[in-house]
């Protein structure tokens, strides 16, 4: 009788629960502005993005528009049938073959955020726009500024010194091209040609400075299994390697110090490497210690290579620059 209790009692929990009202939940919609947005048009861009708050919202927003920007000119570069030789055609092609990617490097600053929505569920969402002409004339300053900073710089010191200033100046403009390339996209009457020679100029008052450097290497005994390595080095960035005299001839002292050893069935070789860089007056103008450990099973000659092999990944990994104290 009690099962039979137990029963209804089950059967009437259930009706019961069928009986209640079913709520819906009325989806939280999307504000007009987002759902359908602006579009650009000759003058004004704009675009819509979410993140998890305002500002990688506004991050992703501001990528739809270079996103645009980098689509617009690669139609452009698709566009021209025939290219023609020149300074400023070459400097196009191979800016615009590669823009899709580099275009995201350009910040843009001077913007508005026209419309914000903290929806919920960690999504914000934001409508920017920014006047054509106000980011041509945001990029043109940026650019100027660059040129300016370097036309200011006075060249001083050796050779070397002066190749590392030069350097500086190329990594300062590494990305001017994609620059020049959005803003022949905002404004098709902008020449672009000032800029390109200006960077060419650059580049080849670098290239002319390195033809003239030299490098001779200078190795205790201990250091001539080293020496190929970094022969290497200078050879693959294209300086030379003899053994003139003058300013421009620098000279590299390796000095390297083995001690063997022996660990867990391993021949080792533990060696500690000083690099000194001297100019033609013997002034100490780079240095580096470097400390290795050579390791083998077949005796300690082939240890002692492993250390060349290490620091021959060394250099490939760090740049030939780095292990010999230079900035260049």
């Amino acid at each position: 009788m009690k099962l039979i209790s137990s029963i209804f009692v089950i059967i009437f929990l259930l009706s019961a629960c069928g009986t209640q009202k079913r709520v819906d939940v009325k989806a939280k919609e999307f504000p007009s502005w987002y759902s359908s947005p602006s579009q650009s048009d000759s003058n004004t861009l704009y675009a819509i993005g979410e993140g998890e708050n305002k500002a990688v919202a506004i991050n992703t927003a501001l990528s739809e528009i270079l996103a645009s920007l980098s689509v617009s000119i690669s139609s452009e570069f698709n566009s021209k049938t025939q290219v023609s030789k020149g300074t400023v055609e070459s400097y196009r092609v191979t800016s615009s073959k590669n823009i899709n990617a580099k275009v995201q490097e350009i910040k843009i600053n001077n913007y508005e955020v026209t419309h914000e929505n903290d929806f919920g569920f960690e999504k914000y969402l934001v409508g920017v726009k920014i006047e054509k002409k106000r980011l041509f004339e945001g990029l043109k300053q940026e650019v100027d500024s660059k040129f300016s900073h370097i036309k200011l710089k006075s060249m001083r010191g050796n050779a070397i010194k002066q190749l590392e200033s030069y350097q500086e100046d190329k990594t300062s403009i590494h990305n001017v091209q994609n620059i020049l390339s959005v803003m022949q996209a905002l404004d098709s009457s902008f020449d672009a040609t000032p800029y390109v020679k200006k960077m060419q100029n650059i580049d080849k008052k670098y290239s002319d400075l390195l033809a003239k450097i030299s490098f001779s290497l200078h190795v205790n005994r201990d250091a001539l299994n080293l020496k190929p390595s970094i022969s290497k080095g200078l050879s693959d960035k294209k300086f030379q390697l003899n053994s003139a005299q003058g300013k421009n001839h620098f000279r590299i002292y390796i000095y390297s110090s083995t001690i063997k050893a022996k660990s867990y069935g391993f021949n080792l070789a533990r060696s500690a490497i000083d690099i000194k860089v001297k100019d033609f007056k013997e002034t100490v103008i780079g240095s580096n210690k470097i400390n290795l450990t050579g390791q083998s099973t077949q005796g300690y000659k082939i240890a002692k290579e492993n250390v060349a092999i290490k620091l021959d990944a060394m250099i490939k990994k760090d740049g030939i620059a780095k292990i010999v104290g230079l900035g260049i």
